[in-house]
């Protein structure tokens, strides 16, 4: 057996008193695509923050290629976010720069390339995006599909090795969406990254990943396929997927006293 990619062993990690993950456990390896889900609050953002070493655990030990990233030096680290490129949510564009500007970013702040270089590989960016034409633009010209592509251009700027997209899909008409799901499995798999994306989206998500990591309360509940996935019986999952008002997540906020009692009180 290879190596993990990325490992997680029992980790935990809390926002003060309030946990957030708990004994956390699974390994990613090269190449592969992995789709966080579970409903709002479970921790998937909080999994993103872990990998990049934003957030340090409170317990458990997170393994890079085997080695403890908590134990990275600041040339380790460096070189293993160089290596990793993010789509945030909503694309996250630099409003005051062009087009071309923003996907340049990331180029001029790693490397030593020549400006005509950048030029190029700027250029060869946004046609992969279909953008080709669109570099003198400036985000407030561009639709909310374009922006998303644009950073989608950025984020493979650099050729990472590791791909992290936080809600890649929010916010999209159905046609941006498709288009933006195509692009980032084409993308990942000529790129031959290993792909980690947060999502809510089943419909999108479901062909574009090999494996789905399923949260709930704070812990991984599910690991397994798309087709394992729709096929299993945990009602987590089931409620998660068909959209059920009624089932483990509950609709109403667990309240310590009745609505008779709050409003005697009140009066």
């Amino acid at each position: 057996m290879t190596t993990p990619f990325i490992e997680f062993q029992d980790i935990s990690f809390a926002y003060g008193e309030r946990p957030i993950i708990s004994d956390i456990n699974f390994t990613i390896h090269k190449g592969e695509s992995v789709a966080i889900m579970g409903g709002s609050g479970c921790g998937k953002t909080t999994l993103l923050r872990l990998i990049t070493r934003q957030l340090q655990p409170n317990s458990g030990r997170i393994l890079i290629n085997g080695k403890d990233l908590s134990a990275f030096s600041a040339t380790e680290l460096y070189e293993y976010r160089r290596a990793m490129g993010v789509l945030f949510q909503f694309g996250a564009l630099f409003t005051d720069l062009s087009v071309y500007d923003n996907v340049a970013f990331p180029l001029r702040e790693h490397t030593d390339l020549p400006e005509s270089v950048i030029r190029d590989l700027v250029l060869l960016k946004l046609d992969a995006v279909g953008l080709r034409g669109t570099q003198n633009l400036m985000p407030s010209e561009l639709s909310g599909g374009m922006s998303r592509r644009v950073a989608l251009a950025r984020t493979i700027a650099l050729d990472p090795a590791l791909m992290l997209y936080d809600e890649p899909f929010t916010g999209l008409d159905p046609i941006s969406l498709g288009v933006t799901a195509h692009l980032i499995a084409r993308l990942t798999k000529a790129l031959h990254a290993t792909g980690i994306m947060v999502t809510h989206d089943i419909g999108a998500s479901l062909s574009l990943v090999d494996r789905i990591l399923f949260m709930a309360q704070g812990k991984i509940i599910f690991s397994g396929s798309p087709d394992e996935m729709q096929n299993t019986d945990e009602q987590w999952v089931q409620q998660f997927i068909n959209g059920r008002p009624h089932g483990p997540v509950e609709y109403r906020y667990p309240a310590k006293t009745s609505l008779k009692d709050d409003l005697v009180e009140a009066a």
